[in-house]
């Protein structure tokens, strides 16, 4: 693996997401090695996957190199590997590369798509996590309209632009509202043989509104958005199966579609090795103590998605959201570099900000603390934010301007079929 061998504190960060990038940020100055291991070389800002899947973003401005984050940290190293198992009594892990020893280990996995169990909707349905997911739906979304604009059968044709997304969280939500404005701003100019009013767009969720983490003013209020751009909104209602051709839901409504998009629920990445009480098998999350430690360790710590620390007010753990992860990656990282020192930890504490979820343009639904708002004022806000926490200066510029030109021309420039999905 030709990690050098030192004889400082080596600790070992098994993720590069927010939090993890978040914690590895506090330590740059301090006297310790950092391992940091990825299956990718990059880091994902996934709360914009959604833009790339639906050609308003390509996929640079939305992720960026984990060497280059960290490279003034002289004795920083990444490994592309997958964690395989980690080895408590000898403090090792095992990775597709090979093994390596820790002092620490902190894990900071995050989530990955939750099927519950359904095979068929696992094999056939489209999920959106990764980078190379949201690539795939671009290419599929893409090809079905190509399909669509030269099949002469009208059974075939409305298949192909029957677009059905499963869950209406902040994904779901945001993925719908772009749907629509797709083919509002694009289907008429580049397709003139397809009527707009061929494209169907079906928000599906289980529960009784959308946005359910969110308040009941802004839930009403995006789905009303949701409904005056066109996006059909089905709630109380539960998918059975996907066949690849049609999605079945549990009171015997069926959706012939051919892009079947899954955002409806997400499921912690443990390693194996951990097990016990330290794991909460139910969530796939390390049941953690107020300084992030998991349960029964002395020298492993769970961050973001895959730490579960309860409290009164978060007795199922913290939200699985980005601010969490950033929170607990920062206020970890301080405590080692006070460990290191030999002072004493502080207990986590989280700050709500707030929550927020765009449905197109000019619209977006925000709750701050007491305030639960929505509109062009929210839509401003929304984008402010995402471009603040964007990594590096370049994604930034980059963003913004994709999004000023489509702002104005009402163009999705990124509509491009580089690699096309194959099943």
């Amino acid at each position: 693996m030709n990690i050098p061998k030192t004889g400082v504190p080596r600790i070992v960060v098994v993720g590069g997401g927010f939090a993890g990038i978040s914690f590895i940020k506090q330590l740059q100055k301090e006297k310790a090695q950092i391992v940091l291991f990825d299956r990718h070389n990059y880091h994902t800002f996934q709360p914009l996957l959604y833009q790339v899947s639906t050609a308003g973003l390509e996929p640079d401005s939305i992720a960026y190199p984990l060497r280059k984050i960290f490279r003034k940290n002289k004795d920083f190293h990444f490994r592309m590997a997958e964690v395989e198992h980690i080895n408590t009594d000898s403090n090792t892990i095992t990775t597709s590369i090979g093994g390596v020893a820790y002092d620490y280990l902190v894990i900071a996995t995050g989530t990955r798509t939750n099927f519950f169990g359904n095979k068929s909707i696992a094999e056939n349905s489209m999920p959106m996590k990764t980078v190379p997911q949201a690539l795939n739906i671009r290419s599929l979304i893409l090809q079905n309209i190509e399909k669509a604009d030269i099949t002469t059968n009208e059974t075939e044709r409305k298949r192909l632009l029957n677009f059905v997304i499963a869950g209406a969280g902040p994904t779901g939500v945001e993925l719908a509202g772009a749907l629509a404005e797709f083919r509002k701003g694009i289907l008429e100019n580049d397709y003139p043989a397809l009527n707009e009013t061929e494209m169907n767009v079906h928000l599906i969720e289980g529960l009784d509104r959308v946005l359910p983490p969110m308040s009941e003013k802004v839930s009403k209020k995006a789905q009303s958005f949701l409904e005056n751009l066109g996006v059909q909104v089905h709630l109380k209602t539960f998918i059975s199966d996907y066949d690849g051709k049609t999605v079945t839901t549990n009171d015997g409504k069926k959706f012939e579609t051919a892009t079947f998009i899954w955002a409806a629920g997400v499921t912690g990445a443990p390693i194996e090795g951990i097990n016990g009480e330290a794991l909460i098998e139910r969530a796939n999350r390390y049941r953690v103590d107020e300084y992030n430690k998991v349960k029964g360790f002395k020298n492993i710590y769970a961050l973001g998605d895959i730490a579960l620390m309860q409290s009164e007010k978060y007795p199922k753990g913290h939200p699985q959201v980005a601010q969490p992860a950033i929170q607990q990656g920062k206020n970890l990282g301080k405590n080692f570099a006070k460990m290191l020192k030999g002072s004493k930890m502080e207990a986590f504490k989280y700050f709500d900000k707030g929550t927020m979820a765009t449905v197109g343009r000019n619209k977006a639904v925000v709750d701050i603390g007491n305030m639960h708002f929505g509109g062009a004022i929210a839509w401003f806000l929304w984008m402010f934010v995402h471009l603040w926490f964007l990594v590096g200066f370049r994604n930034r510029v980059i963003t913004f301007f994709n999004w000023t030109y489509s702002y104005i021309n009402y163009d999705r420039a990124a509509r491009l079929i580089i690699r096309p999905f194959k099943k």
